[in-house]
């Protein structure tokens, strides 16, 4: 049953009315990517294109619960690499309308189209010639009309009982939000590490750092030759405190690691007197130094391994293990 519900269980009411709510969005969104297939589509890159070629900034409006959408847009967009700002529409009449620049762009969200508070940014946006796209589901209404572009939403059942909240109709214009901040973002080839300036703090910037931010190096490095035995191995464990030591060529390239649970499993009399090579893991899990703490902890997290090796041209350069991408709050 949905949501894992005991079989022959009767549904609580709470729950059996979040799932007709979840239901009745979910067939919102399913209506939504129909119309951007049949229709919406070109309309929807031509907005792309219209907003990428402006030099300004993406000015996000609406009044009323388009408003909070609206709000977390313009979040979304400048988080994402296209510089975006909120402006309340009925402030926007007492003085915030000089935050518009003509070399901006406008996204108006009005579910009706004909929401009176945006009447004045919308004056504005025809006299100074700032492009304006709607938002809307009725491409007909006063804000249909006067944008440049309209995405218009189709018609969705809304999840209140009664027809009257806005929920259905909310979600939809969040997720068309969402799928405009991220079209932008890989048009304009927004990476990871662009993603890293803007999100510095708590544990998603801690997991855009990059490994060598918290890698161990030089002489914290536990290393020992392919040659050497397992007694220099185990000192060099027990010296450096990582609970592994990475084994290496000749030549610097990395030939292997030894762990504790090696050691383990191989606990013997005549374990010191054995050379590393006889009980080494051969291939390793390896990452580089400009890969991100993110990558790192699903390495670690996916392989069950507490030390990760970072290597640049097949040799050793540091050492990540998992206590330091807790220290670091990223994990």
């Amino acid at each position: 049953m949905t949501l894992a519900q005991p079989k022959n269980q009767p549904v609580e009411p709470a729950i059996a009315s979040a799932l007709r709510t979840l239901a009745t969005e979910r067939e919102g969104l399913t209506i939504l990517m129909d119309a951007i297939g049949n229709g919406l589509g070109p309309v929807f890159n031509a907005a792309i294109e219209k907003i990428a070629a402006a030099t300004g900034r993406v000015i996000i409006t609406g009044m009323g619960k388009s408003g909070h959408v609206a709000s977390k847009m313009a979040a979304t967009f400048a988080s994402t690499g296209t510089p975006a700002h909120y402006v309340h529409p009925a402030e926007a009449s007492h003085g915030d309308l000089g935050m518009v620049q003509p070399d901006d762009v406008i996204i108006a969200l009005s579910w009706s189209g004909e929401t009176a508070e945006l009447a004045d940014i919308i004056g504005y946006a025809r006299r100074f010639r700032v492009p304006l796209i709607a938002l809307t589901s009725n491409a007909s209404s006063t804000l249909g009309h006067a944008a440049d572009l309209c995405l218009t939403l189709p018609k969705a059942q809304e999840a209140c009982p009664n027809g009257l909240a806005p929920t259905t109709s909310t979600t939809m214009q969040l997720a068309l939000g969402d799928a405009l901040a991220i079209a932008l973002l890989e048009r304009r080839g927004f990476t990871a590490e662009h993603f890293r300036v803007y999100h510095p703090g708590g544990k998603l910037g801690a997991r855009l750092k990059l490994v060598r931010d918290v890698m161990h190096k030089n002489e914290r490095l536990p290393i020992v030759g392919v040659e050497a035995r397992m007694a220099e191995a185990i000192e060099e464990i027990g010296r450096k405190g990582f609970g592994s030591v990475i084994v290496v060529n000749a030549d610097g390239t990395l030939a292997g690691i030894v762990t504790d649970g090696d050691l383990r499993r191989n606990l013997k009399p005549d374990l010191g007197t054995l050379p590393v090579s006889a009980i080494m893991t051969r291939t390793p899990r390896t990452i580089e130094p400009d890969d991100l703490l993110a990558t790192a902890l699903e390495i670690q997290e996916t392989s069950k391994i507490t030390a990760l090796i970072v290597v640049e041209n097949q040799r050793p350069v540091g050492l990540v293990h998992y206590l330091d991408l807790l220290r670091v709050g990223a994990a």
